[in-house]
């Protein structure tokens, strides 16, 4: 299951909630579905389709929420005999507290382990005799996200199983398979960053952009020493207080008449409890000055530098000219640092750069892989030029067209798949508190401009605000 680079902890009220016991089929009845009535239960509902520019791709929806609190968004298309389920807990690694890293990614193997009516390990593979495709789960600073898409006759067996896994996962949590996780989770951290090449420069970068407490310094992976002494009660706490209703989004999209689904929602989530949102208290970015960090690995065959500044959030203020000054920076042939420092003269493997936004804020980073006999200085020299240039030029509106032209393929591209719109969907409706964002996400792009971008570029990228992880190739003691 994958998850996101980025990092781990926070600050936060939150109410801890827990379930009564309520009366249900251990399993659908049928998993044929049939035309039926709405459910009568939603308090309120909206209606939407992107608006704006005519040309721009469109998704027709209607968001309700359940009398519990569980936010229900369903768009429907018959076009093809599938649909996608996707649901949002809104909880990641960035909403955990100082000892606890890791939680909000060890809950997410935790909910495939089975569940009261479901039983141990059956998840996938009720899910493949259902012949479902794309079943998954990914953690970010910012939320938790289960998925599958399933034939649109077993659109109820979907159900059931999250259902079974939001309302009755505790009573199948025992410290033997919390265990079995955790061990899970720690290897998948020593296979993806501890024995990975340049898996050190990343704890090395959070660590120097972010102090102690900050929900941000640690990887979505958490730490060793806060995995290794969680205990079945932490997990259980971690839980009650965000796997609630009031906490998630469950999206429906695809083959699925709006009435049919309607009455499937409420059949297997409306009986949970009413429930409360925890209240998250955003964290800004702390002030950093210049420092450089150097890191010896000794599984990297090259030296590679990063350079990171703080950035803004997703979706604020600066977001999207940010993201163009990346592209403008690193586009293979065209950009800048790819022209100066791959094309023109040929001192770096690779070069990566983006703007990288999540709730409470942002980084942007330039990565360059060096090749053997080149000089840092002289890189680092190059980089901060460019950089430079970006907070007094403006970029030309050939640099900014083919960002644009890149985004607007970009969101036509994902939305191609039923999948990929009920993934829009989410994104939009967690950041910005409304699904019916595309529009006003492509106008971002479209309305900026030149002055715009090098004014933001002044605000955040300076050199006094840089930070520079070196990470230098070494061997282990003797190594030949």
């Amino acid at each position: 299951m994958p998850f996101h680079l980025r990092t781990a902890f926070p600050c936060l009220a939150a109410l801890a909630l827990a379930w009564p016991l309520v009366s249900r089929a251990a399993e659908p009845a049928s998993k044929a579905v049939a035309p039926g009535s709405p459910a009568s239960s939603a308090p309120s509902s909206t209606t939407g389709t992107a608006a704006a520019q005519a040309d721009d791709p469109k998704i027709a929806f209607e968001r309700y929420r359940l009398p519990n609190g569980l936010e229900v968004i369903i768009a429907p298309d018959p076009s093809v005999p599938i649909v996608a389920v996707n649901i949002w807990y809104h909880v990641g690694s960035g909403y955990e507290v100082p000892g606890r890293s890791g939680f909000a990614h060890l809950f997410e193997h935790m909910v495939f382990q089975g569940s009261k009516h479901v039983g141990d390990d059956r998840h996938f593979e009720i899910l493949k005799k259902s012949g479902a495709e794309s079943v998954n789960g990914t953690t970010s600073p910012d939320h938790t996200n289960y998925f599958e898409v399933v034939p649109s006759n077993q659109l109820e067996t979907a159900l059931w199983l999250e259902s079974d896994r939001m309302g009755y996962l505790l009573e199948k949590l025992t410290k033997q398979s919390l265990d079995n996780q955790i061990e899970v989770v720690r290897n998948e951290r020593r296979q993806n960053y501890d024995n990975r090449p340049y898996g050190k420069a990343l704890f090395a970068l959070y660590g120097a952009l972010y102090p102690e407490g900050h929900p941000y310094r640690y990887l979505t992976i958490g730490r060793h020493e806060d995995l290794a002494t969680a205990s079945v009660e932490d997990v259980k706490g971690f839980f009650k207080t965000w796997y609630v209703p009031a906490n998630a989004t469950l999206t429906l999209v695809g083959d699925v008449e709006l009435a049919r689904g309607k009455e499937l929602v409420q059949k297997w989530f409306g009986s949970f409890p009413t429930s409360e949102k925890p209240t998250v208290l955003p964290v800004p970015a702390p002030a950093v000055r210049a420092s450089e960090v150097t890191v010896a690995d000794e599984l990297a065959k090259l030296r590679q530098i990063i350079f990171a500044w703080h950035s803004p959030a997703t979706f604020a203020s600066g977001d999207a000219e940010l993201m163009i000054a990346a592209n403008a920076l690193m586009r293979e042939g065209p950009g800048r640092l790819y022209k100066a420092l791959v094309y023109d003269r040929p001192l770096a493997q690779s070069v990566t750069a983006f703007q990288d936004g999540n709730s409470f804020s942002g980084v942007f980073q330039v990565t360059v892989t060096l090749r053997d006999d080149t000089q840092f200085e002289e890189v680092k020299e190059i980089v901060t030029r460019e950089v430079a240039r970006l907070t007094r030029e403006e970029l030309t509106e050939q640099e900014i067209g083919r960002f644009r032209a890149s985004a607007e393929a970009g969101a036509i591209r994902g939305l191609e798949s039923v999948l990929g719109r009920a993934q829009t969907l989410q994104r939009y409706n967690h950041y910005l508190g409304d699904p019916d964002r595309i529009s006003w996400d492509l106008d971002r792009f479209r309305k900026t401009n030149g002055a715009a971008i090098r004014t933001v570029a002044a605000q955040y990228l300076l050199p006094e605000r840089m930070v520079t992880i070196v990470t230098n190739p070494s061997k282990p003691a003797g190594a030949r």
